[in-house]
């Protein structure tokens, strides 16, 4: 019954920002870990900002210091505040969570949960 619901993707220029949200229903944030992935057409998934059950975060090399990831447990929420977006941030963008102790946070495997994906365009 656990669901996720992504929203705040849509288009924009690069060097725009957007704010990605991550609605969790049936779940519980505490103890659990929270992660951002992304995939574009013809690329694997990938890992992009999560937070471990400790409260620990770890950004992709490629996004370090323009997007932040935040969470609030109090209402089951993640975000992922994007900025100076760039062509190549264009992808699906997707929440996962899990509160299973996991091996790799940016492991899409780990995960149990899933949201629906929001799309991420960014036009040069």
């Amino acid at each position: 019954q656990v669901q996720l619901v992504e929203s705040g993707g849509g288009s924009v220029q690069a060097g725009g920002s957007l704010t990605l949200s991550c609605a969790s229903s049936g779940f519980d944030y505490s103890g659990a870990a929270m992660t951002w992935f992304r995939q574009s057409p013809g690329k694997e998934r990938e890992g992009v900002a999560g937070i471990d059950r400790y409260g620990r975060t770890r950004y992709a090399d490629s996004v370090v210091d323009r997007f932040t990831i935040s969470q609030d447990s109090a209402k089951n929420t993640l975000s992922l505040q994007m900025n100076s977006l760039q062509f190549e941030d264009t992808a699906m963008y997707y929440c996962a969570a899990d509160r299973v102790p996991l091996r790799s946070l940016f492991d899409p495997g780990e995960y149990g949960h899933w949201g629906q994906g929001t799309q991420v365009t960014v036009s040069s």
